[in-house]
């Protein structure tokens, strides 16, 4: 087992209303009437009240090519998972130097040197620290993250890792390209990362205190799924002007098709059924994933509040979106010490992305 002792989430430094938003990117995505009243609509209907842009809303006029937007990820992208990986070990105590592994995700940028490469030094990454940076899980990448971690950990139960998140969603605007999937994209994903500290069950920080700090929770077992003949519902489109979202209509109806089967296969291994748990931690995708999830796993409203007011708040993070509603599920302690909660995101593939925990009290 492994135990999540932080988790640090952050956002971009320019907060911006929706409606804001919606003014300034109506006129760069199109320039029929017809489109830009859609695109309103689907702003309006998005669940999103605001999101945080990495850089100020009047610069992503001149960010049309991928050159010029990448160039941006690099630079902003690296400062956001240093933020994210200073707040995450100040959380749980760690000093940089102590940690062993570190695993980043993205899909909103490449880097080569990789993100985790580029603050290493920054941050005081010991020179043998193992390294492992992935790119094209998508909104899966922070639940994949915790589950590629805990393997780790089961196999080096001293160690330390860190798991960095940084999606920087903005930078994907196509300009004019007035497509729905586009028009969708331009009212839904925001910028922020997140990162995360876990331990083996025999590191130091594995062991409760005398003096509680945070909430923490322990990852009992992971699950993955890849849905067959789904590859090309979900994804990107590399082109010159820089990543153009695939986005099936049809997402919403493979989780209600698929995603029950999903959860009782990974709670059946432990004689347990869903409702055995307690806490769901849902990657907020979008309102229609939402209503998804909870019409696949029969849940109630109130077991989505979590994801759907991080969504109104900051939009989808993609990959760090269900980590910073981890965040909130563990400063809200709603349920007791020894309670289930099972994490779950969607990613392209299309696939799922499950992590059982149990929610312990602070450390």
């Amino acid at each position: 087992m492994s135990r999540i002792v932080a988790v640090a989430p952050v956002l971009g430094e320019h907060p911006q209303p929706q409606e804001a938003i919606t003014r300034t990117l109506a006129p760069l995505v199109t320039g029929d009437a017809g489109r830009a009243a859609l695109l309103r609509r689907l702003h309006r209907n998005s669940g999103v009240r605001r999101r945080h842009l990495v850089r100020p809303l009047e610069e992503y006029g001149s960010l049309g090519s991928l050159g010029a937007a990448n160039a941006v990820f690099v630079s902003e992208g690296a400062r956001m998972a240093e933020r994210a990986a200073r707040d995450a070990l100040d959380a749980a105590g760690l000093q940089a130097s102590e940690v062993d592994h570190v695993f980043a995700t993205s899909v909103t940028g490449v880097a080569a040197p990789s993100l985790d490469v580029l603050v290493a030094e920054r941050l005081g990454l010991r020179p043998d620290v193992r390294r492992t940076p992935s790119f094209g899980l998508g909104c899966a990448g922070g639940a994949a993250g915790l589950a590629r971690v805990h393997d780790q950990l089961a196999g080096r139960p001293r160690d330390a890792a860190l798991l960095i998140s940084v999606e920087l969603c903005s930078l994907t605007l196509q300009h004019r390209d007035d497509s729905t999937p586009n028009l969708v994209a331009t009212g839904l994903f925001g910028d922020g990362g997140a990162a995360v500290v876990l331990v083996g069950d025999e590191h130091r920080l594995a062991r409760p205190t005398a003096e509680p700090e945070s909430r923490t929770a322990t990852v009992l077992d992971t699950r993955s799924q890849l849905y067959p003949g789904t590859a090309d519902d979900l994804g990107w489109l590399v082109r010159d002007t820089g990543f153009s979202i695939v986005l099936s209509a049809r997402l919403p109806d493979l989780l209600r098709s698929h995603l029950l089967a999903d959860v009782k296969g990974l709670l059946a291994e432990h004689g347990l059924a869903p409702t055995d748990v307690s806490t769901w931690v849902v990657h907020a995708g979008g309102p229609r994933v939402l209503d998804a999830v909870r019409d696949a796993l029969g849940l109630a409203e109130a077991d989505l509040r979590h994801s759907r007011e991080h969504l109104a708040d900051a939009g989808n993070l993609s990959s760090a979106s269900v980590l910073h509603v981890l965040a909130r599920t563990l400063g809200a302690a709603e349920a007791p010490p020894g309670s289930l909660a099972v994490l779950m995101a969607f990613g392209p593939g299309v696939s799922s992305e499950l992590v059982l925990l149990r929610l312990e009290g602070r450390r």
